[in-house]
């Protein structure tokens, strides 16, 4: 994904906005709990027209809008759902690419369209959790126009080091001691400010006391680039990234973000095995749809989206990128947003990190 920003001092956001933000996630969970008990039934009958829709009406789809371009993880994600909703709901799919703006402008798209259910949001989860902090202004409000459906993968990030750290830094210890060595050299890459993998390397470096720069890159590919040729000392980024990278040489994954060690890179030690318990990220993937649509239809593609993310093949397909598939209802969904919100927006604040 493209991210337009820049690193700037400070974060813009009015007093008190964040935690009118949480607060206003903490009444949508409980308002929507009570609710669920008395939309069961219309939920049940949603679910029956959601996975009918495609016999009744084959020319209107289910549209899926896309907060990545084409042959980006979110595509991968939004397309490989598509193809299990076809073999377990008999529902078409219809994938609309719109990335841009750090996801501003698919939620955009996702407000302008019909508030039925006929229409869902895949993006990255810091739309809701992290985009509210980074921003001075946002063109969504992340409670109002976001109504959360569902998760759909998860990924463990990645800290890699190139060919300008010296070929003897095999481990984590060992880069942060070279990094403290020579300031001047400790440059990450990211795929762009405010980007999890940033936020990462802020919190591990200003754990240790290090100076570094932070070098932002519009997306992954071109900072592996960069990590290759030695023009950044490292970067963070999702393991699916840099594993075939790892394996042959080209660069040096030091650790990974998962609670326990990688099943995709498991000769490398996870940062909790390293001593950095706190420094457990991952980045993940759901569905959101329109705050208009009636929870009913939320709870329909919830249901339906938890048969086809279930499905072996989808995790095959997610294993080419690195990821797992992950479900959750939107209840669930919607406390893990307000539980993010509260982790991230005092990392954000304490090093001083925002965009706009």
């Amino acid at each position: 994904m493209r991210h337009c920003m820049h690193h700037l001092p400070g974060l813009s956001a009015a007093p008190g906005t964040e935690r009118k933000s949480q607060r206003g996630w903490q009444r949508e969970i409980e308002r929507r709990q009570l609710l669920r008990a008395g939309v069961a039934g219309l939920a049940a009958l949603a679910a029956l027209s959601f996975g009918r829709r495609a016999h009744a009406a084959p020319g209107d789809p289910l549209r899926i809008l896309c907060s990545g371009p084409a042959g980006s993880i979110p595509d991968l994600v939004a397309r490989s759902v598509g193809d299990q909703l076809l073999v377990t709901q008999g529902q078409r799919v219809v994938i609309d690419n719109r990335p841009g703006a750090a996801g501003q402008i698919s939620v955009g798209a996702l407000k302008a369209g019909a508030a039925d259910g006929s229409t869902l949001l895949l993006a990255q989860g810091a739309i809701a959790t992290v985009y509210p902090f980074l921003y001075g202004k946002l063109a969504y409000d992340p409670v109002a126009d976001l109504q959360p459906v569902s998760l759909a993968s998860e990924m463990s990030l990645a800290l890699a080091v190139g060919r300008a750290v010296p070929a003897e830094v095999t481990t984590l210890a060992g880069f942060i001691d070279w990094a403290r060595r020579h300031p001047g050299q400790a440059n990450l890459g990211s795929p762009g400010t405010g980007t999890l993998p940033h936020l990462l390397e802020a919190m591990l470096l200003r754990k240790e006391g290090i100076a570094w720069q932070h070098v932002p890159y519009a997306g992954g590919p071109p900072a592996v680039t960069d990590l290759m040729g030695g023009q950044i000392a490292g970067l963070v980024l999702p393991e699916g990234l840099l594993r075939q990278h790892h394996a042959a040489g080209r660069v040096r994954v030091l650790a990974t973000s998962g609670p326990a060690r990688s099943g995709y890179l498991p000769d490398v030690p996870s940062f909790v095995e390293q001593g950095h318990p706190d420094l457990v990220v991952k980045e993940w993937f759901a569905f959101f749809a329109s705050g208009r649509v009636p929870q009913a239809a939320v709870e329909a593609a919830s249901a339906a989206l938890r048969e086809a993310i279930g499905r072996p093949e989808l995790a095959a397909a997610f294993a080419q990128a690195g990821m797992t598939p992950a479900w959750s209802s939107s209840a669930e969904l919607s406390a893990r947003i307000a539980r993010e919100q509260r982790y991230w927006q005092p990392v954000l604040r304490a090093n001083d990190i925002r965009a706009d």
